[in-house]
């Protein structure tokens, strides 16, 4: 089985914000990356959980056997465009407020059949 990929685009939350998760489940399995995710009062962890539910999903349609060997080959989370807002500030000035946005990618494998490949 090759990389089964989910991407969640155009979230509104800065990336800044959800780097840290996706450092925290990236080479887990996707068991214990739910498990870590799952307790974590952050919006980011949310998201990234969301994501993974969706690769594991992907992954068992395709026709992965064993759906708790799966592991987490890939968690990228990218910056995405950004809203631009203006705030009027003193002496007539203005200052830009970036709302910025994130794209999550998660790609999940199967260990054993990537060792094959490897051989």
């Amino acid at each position: 089985m090759v990389l089964v990929r989910a991407l969640c685009r155009h979230v509104r939350i800065s990336c800044r914000k959800v780097r840290p998760f996706a450092d925290l489940v990236r080479g887990k399995t996707v068991q214990e990356g739910l498990d870590t995710l799952r307790y974590m009062p952050n919006r980011g962890a949310r998201m990234i959980e969301d994501v993974l539910k969706s690769a594991a999903a992907n992954a068992e349609d395709r026709g992965a056997r064993n759906v708790e060997s799966l592991v987490i080959a890939e968690c990228t989370v990218d910056g995405g465009p950004m809203f631009k807002r203006f705030r009027p500030r003193g002496r007539g000035m203005v200052f830009t407020l970036r709302k910025r946005f994130a794209h999550i990618l998660v790609a999940v494998d199967a260990p054993e059949i990537a060792e094959k490949a490897q051989d």
